[in-house]
This record gives structure tokens, sequence and C-alpha cells, in this order.
């Protein structure tokens, strides 16, 4: 077809909602139109990019084996429920009207339930099955264009293998297809250690690319090539050196003083000085988590030390819990369980709030004022910190995800009861 007759709808101008560049350029070139928030259509132009970009990765795929599907986006809800992921996917899941479908966010369950009915010996394995398809997703903010919508194009790739040893040689098969995908691309990616999320699994790794318009953060060193996001990134850093003398526990007023900061301007004080409390409800129950100083909590290390249900205890529930309002809340008296970041590990000397509105405590000794209290890495690293691997430090930016592959192992044919006979005609998943 001659350019002349292409539909190429370009704008001089673009709505003030397109502040990401690659936002930008896709609505002035003709690529994309947006249908609604989060909702795009792809013009001749961006779709013959989309199909270019299938092409490639349809070609790398096939070179490790892989076998191309086409799942229906709309899936029965009852599949769903088998793996438990209608509640943690919440709001984020779509339900059709009649609450008996739901439109498919990732097709985990779905490849599972076709694996389970026709794959039932060790020898019709290793698979390795794979999907070009529309998903949906209720994003509360969709933003940044295509980057992040409500609906988009996914390629989602599963191995069944009969070993342990199976799934690694699937996962380093994945791992070189991705790499070759994405330098025939030609991006400029790295690759950082991960958490699986709502999916699951272990061996986690996602393939990113800096950017400004990114949605995960990501801690690097260009020295040495350590990479992580900050889900899962750890730094070094020094810990609070314990004092020689442990001083006597004593109460201090500290009217309308809540933050680490106001404490510190109160008393005179350094925030290395002291514990910041925050309370989450883990099944049902309380839990203190202490940061040192104004630390933040990595909600998605918390998650993974706790397991099950993790969330921030609301407003309203924090003073029936501990006795004050947020900003007061210590360790001392706290009737549930106590964890403190690693930071704070065997500290003495300590400020933290008295459970009691406007009041502090000094003189904290977490060896004797805190014995019940556990230890584990609940710190989101910050830029400027010591590399883990070397002795230099990290750089924390935001960077736009390319791929993500994880080591789902049993969860999901355990969950829905994929089994398979193996060598010894044992029934195993």
């Amino acid at each position: 077809m001659r350019l002349s007759k292409y539909f190429v709808p370009t704008l001089k101008e673009v709505p003030n909602d397109a502040v990401v560049i690659s936002h930008i350029l896709m609505l002035r070139t003709g690529m994309v139109r947006m249908l609604s928030a989060g909702i795009y259509s792809f013009l001749p132009l961006g779709y013959k990019v989309m199909r270019k970009v299938s092409e490639i990765i349809r070609e790398e795929m096939d070179a490790i084996d892989g076998q191309e599907f086409h799942l229906p986006a709309l899936n029965p809800k009852e599949i769903w429920e088998e793996t438990g992921r209608v509640a943690a996917f919440g709001d984020t899941m779509f339900h059709l009207k009649n609450r008996e479908y739901v439109l498919a966010p990732t097709h985990e369950e779905i490849m599972t339930y076709h694996a389970r009915n026709v794959v039932k010996s060790y020898k019709d394995m290793p698979q390795i099955w794979y999907q070009i398809q529309t998903k949906f997703r209720n994003e509360s903010r969709p933003r940044s264009g295509v980057i992040r919508g409500r609906q988009f194009l996914m390629k989602d790739a599963y191995s069944f293998d009969t070993s342990w040893e199976g799934l690694d040689k699937s996962y380093e098969l994945h791992d070189s297809a991705y790499r070759k995908i994405f330098d025939r691309c030609g991006l400029k990616y790295f690759v950082v250690g991960a958490s699986s999320g709502a999916m699951g699994g272990t061996g986690s790794e996602e393939f990113m690319v800096k950017s400004a318009a990114g949605e995960d953060t990501v801690a690097y060193c260009e020295s040495c090539g350590y990479a992580a996001n900050v889900e899962v990134a750890a730094s070094r850093i020094d810990s609070v050196e314990r004092d020689a003398d442990s001083k006597t526990i004593y109460e201090i007023s500290t009217p309308n003083v809540h933050s680490i900061d106001e404490l510190c301007e109160f008393l005179k004080i350094d925030e290395i000085q002291c514990a910041k409390s925050r309370i989450y409800i883990h099944d049902e129950k309380p839990v203190l988590i202490l940061m040192l100083g104004n630390d933040e909590v990595n909600e998605t290390k918390l998650e993974k030390v706790l397991g099950g249900n993790v969330r921030p205890a609301h407003p309203e529930e924090l003073k029936d819990i501990s006795g004050a309002d947020a900003g007061s809340i210590g360790p001392v008296g706290f009737s549930g369980r106590i964890i403190a970041d690693n930071r704070l590990k065997n500290a003495n000397n300590m400020f933290s709030g008295a459970n009691k509105n406007d009041y502090h405590i000094g003189g904290i000794d977490f060896q004797r004022d805190i014995p019940t209290v556990e230890y584990a890495d609940f710190r989101t690293v910050k830029s400027g910190e010591g590399c883990p691997r070397c002795e230099k430090h990290l750089e924390v930016f935001p960077a736009i995800e390319l791929g993500h592959i994880f080591k789902l192992g049993t969860k999901y044919s355990d969950s829905m009861g994929a089994l398979f006979t193996d060598e010894k005609a044992k029934s195993t998943q």
C-alpha cells in the first residue's frame, strides 16, 4: 500500500494527561488512540509494530520447542477458585455481572486445567506451552499510556516437567529465549532478582529497562552488576551499635510529637536512636514491626516473612490494639508478636512510643525489655547504600518490566490436582 493511502492520523498537540514520552510519541505518530482510561485502540501503524514484536517472540519461543495456544480470556470463576486466586487478585480481577465468569489477568489456572486432563504420564513431558493473548486487569490508576492498562496483550509461557532438574532446564531455556528477544528488539536491558507476587513460586527474575516512566523501582550496582527489584533488594548498611551500659527505662511527655523527625527535634537526638513502630494485621492477629529511624517497611519482604494474609492496621484499630494512636505506639508492654528489622538487633538505649498518646519511652534495651522480639530484613533500600556484593554503592531508580520468569514448582499442580504417572507407575505432581 502506498504511504499516501495509509491511515496515520498524526497529532501536533497531545492531551494534557499524556506526560510519558512513549505515550506522547505513540499518540503523535498515529499508533494508538485512547478509548477509555487504560483501554487503547491500536491503529494500523501501531498494530504493525505489535505484530512485528509478536513475530520475534514466536520465533524465539518456537526455537525452544514452545507450542502456541490461544486460550479464552473469558474464564469460569470456579477454576480460579481452585487455587484461591480470586481472593488473591481481589478487585484487580474483572468479574462479569453474573459473577460466574472472570476476565483472565493471566492463565496459569487454564494451562494447568488442560494439562491435568491430557498430560497423564512422564512420557508426555517435558512440555512448553505459550500464548500471546489479551489480558484484563482492573488497574485502579491506569496511566503512562499502554505501559499500564486495563486491557493489554501479553505473552505468557508455562513448562510442565517431571522433576526439579527438568524445571531448572526449562527455566534456563526461557532465560535464553528472553535475552534473544530483547537483543533482537535492540533494548538495553538488565536482569534483576524479584518477587513472584500473586503468581507464586521461586527463582524469580525480571528483565528491566531503565526509564523515568517505570513503575518498578530497582537497586543497581554499576560496578559488579548486582541488580534487584526493591521488593527483594538488600544493601550493605550499618546496624545500631550496642552501648556498653544500658540506661534505666523511663517515660517522657512528648505532646504533639508523632513522627521520627518531630521526636528527634523535640529530644535533640539522632534518628538512629529511635525505633519506629508499625502495626500490621497477620491472619487477623496484630504484629508490631520495628524499624530504625526513618527506614521504611518493605511490605513485600514482610509478606514473605509472615506468609498468609497481611495488611496495615487501620487507624481506627490502633488504639484498641496498643492503647495509642499512630506516633505513640511502641514495643514495651505490647501484647502481640514483635518483629524488628535486623538493623535493630540487640540495640539498647533506644526511644520509641509508650503506647500512650503524647508519651514516649527512653532507655529501651531490646534484650532486657523486649525478650520475645524476633528479627528479619524488612528494609526498603535507598540510593547511596553499600552494594551487598562489592565495595561500591547502589543506585535506586525507576524501571519498566519487560519480562518476568519464575519457577512455579508444584503450586498449581498441587492446588488443582494435576497428577502424572512416573517411571515407577507412581502418581505424583
